[in-house]
């Protein structure tokens, strides 16, 4: 459809919801995390990605042929949600959908980084964003940083990483880049939204992603060893935090979670914020993080049940769906024992 015309959150929310019914749920990753990536693959082909594995299993086998599948069902799950989608509603989604260019582009920049083959980085760009396959193309064949920056100078996220290129010289960590293009999604999002109640809820969603998000990046930066001030990279437009608070609290993972577990969020977010208290890592902070922002915004989703929000929420939890499985099948490939892999998944 298209951002023309009145909105329609009573058809698409309908869709949505037969839609998250057919996600996977705990007892089908337990079963996965004990089959082989042929195996997983199978399973996957008797549920909603067999039309993936069909399409992809002549080309592809074991691991790779998972996360082709994977990628384009999320493609594919996603352009269907726009399709179904009328006026502002459409607006607010597509949106929200531009954070998977704002992650091709980082996995591009990330494969240059590491010398990464071109085939190693296209297995994990996820085209569900609005940049069409010539950028797609033109990224991947990008032999330098400073090209990536160049084909996306017409973009929201061209002037930005320009700016921060002279730092990421100067660091020779990929921070200052990554940081740009996070700083450039969000200041996009969350500019000029309508003014209605139901909105103002998304908002607040949106508001607490970018709160989680400054909070992850900001122990990330302290513990990576760089001579880093986390203020410098500090994203505006969440509540919970000022540039200066952030800036300390990051250097203590136990008053950064007490923190959070004593704001406004905690009425809301219940059992799920309170898994933060058990975070003795970054990978678990960053999977509280993950399993609280689902929650929240399945709060959220039931205050107002015909808007953008369940939706929305739709697509978080479809993401760490796709996530997961990945984890699991590049976890097998890897050789790791099962209780292993079933610590990196984010599970509700």
């Amino acid at each position: 459809m298209s951002a023309v015309g009145s909105s329609n959150p009573e058809y698409v929310v309908a869709r949505v919801r037969a839609r998250r019914g057919s996600l996977y749920g705990d007892e089908e990753y337990r079963k996965l995390v004990r089959m082989s990536p042929a195996e997983i693959a199978r399973f996957m082909e008797e549920s909603s990605y067999e039309t993936e594995i069909n399409a992809l299993g002549s080309r592809h086998a074991g691991v790779d042929l998972i996360e082709y599948a994977l990628n384009r069902n999320l493609a594919k799950q996603f352009e269907g949600i726009l399709d179904w989608s009328e006026g502002g509603l459409y607006d607010l989604i597509a949106r929200y959908l531009r954070k998977f260019d704002a992650w091709n582009v980082k996995t591009v920049i990330r494969g240059i980084y590491t010398d990464a083959g071109q085939e190693a980085v296209e297995v994990d760009l996820i085209r569900a964003g609005e940049f069409d396959d010539r950028r797609i193309r033109r990224l991947l064949e990008a032999d330098s940083i400073d090209a990536v920056i160049e084909v996306l100078e017409d973009t929201i996220y061209g002037e930005p990483l320009r700016s921060a290129y002279a730092e990421y010289e100067e660091t020779d960590t990929l921070v200052p880049l990554e940081n740009a293009i996070d700083r450039a999604f969000y200041e996009r999002l969350l500019a000029n939204l309508p003014g209605n109640e139901p909105t103002r809820q998304y908002e607040a969603f949106l508001k607490a992603e970018v709160d989680f998000r400054n909070a992850d990046n900001a122990l990330r930066l302290a513990r990576s060893g760089a001579d880093i001030d986390p203020a410098a990279y500090f994203i505006e437009g969440g509540d919970l935090f000022t540039r200066d608070q952030l800036a300390r609290l990051a250097r203590n993972l136990d008053e950064l979670v007490e923190y959070i577990a004593d704001s406004q969020y905690a009425d809301e977010l219940g059992p799920a914020l309170r898994e933060l208290e058990d975070a003795n890592s970054l990978i678990a902070f960053e999977h509280a993080t993950d399993v609280a922002l689902l929650a929240y915004g399945d709060q959220l989703g039931t205050i107002h049940p015909v808007s953008v929000t369940p939706i929305i929420s739709y697509i978080l939890a479809k993401e760490r769906e796709v996530d997961n499985i990945r984890a699991i099948a590049r976890g097998k490939e890897a050789g790791l024992p099962a209780d292993e892999i079933e610590s990196e998944l984010v599970i509700t």
